[in-house]
């Protein structure tokens, strides 16, 4: 599977991927450099998607000067919120939305709203763990016939 550059992009060919695919990726690490790089395109903190991932900042930012790749562990959580980007943007396309959609923003903003589902509350608490990241999976899903705005 060929990495894109782009956040979107990226994300968008995870959502496409093979579980074999996304099994490789993973076993080889995602670079420690894409935490910023979703941050800026979600229009989250740094700090605020360390969080969510429950990621350790000092040995992410040791990682990234270092060029060095994340674990497995770490890696897996990072797909699993990208591959959520993707799933929102090839909804949106597969439904007729707008061309403009960013949904990097979206997902950004979308984490942080209760939501009744999860009794009151927000996707973002559910990053930590691949459980929770697959159960925002479905609720979105779930809402697909939903307006994306």
């Amino acid at each position: 599977m060929t990495l894109e550059p782009d956040t979107v992009a990226f994300a968008k060919s995870l959502h496409r991927a093979s579980p074999a695919e996304r099994v490789s990726l993973i076993r080889a690490g995602v670079s420690a450099s894409r935490i910023p790089e979703l941050a800026v395109a979600m229009r989250v903190s740094r700090e605020r998607l360390l969080g969510m991932l429950n990621l350790p900042d000092a040995s992410i930012r040791r990682q990234a000067r270092q060029g060095v790749m994340l674990s497995m562990e770490q890696s897996e959580r990072v797909i699993g919120l990208a591959r959520l980007i993707g799933q929102v943007a090839v909804m949106v396309e597969d439904s007729g939305g707008p061309k403009d959609f960013d949904a990097a923003r979206w997902i950004g903003e979308w984490l942080e709203q209760p939501v009744p589902a999860l009794e009151g509350g927000r996707p973002a608490d559910y990053m930590e763990t691949l459980t929770g990241q697959a159960l925002v999976s479905n609720l979105l899903i779930q809402s697909q016939g939903g307006v994306f705005a």
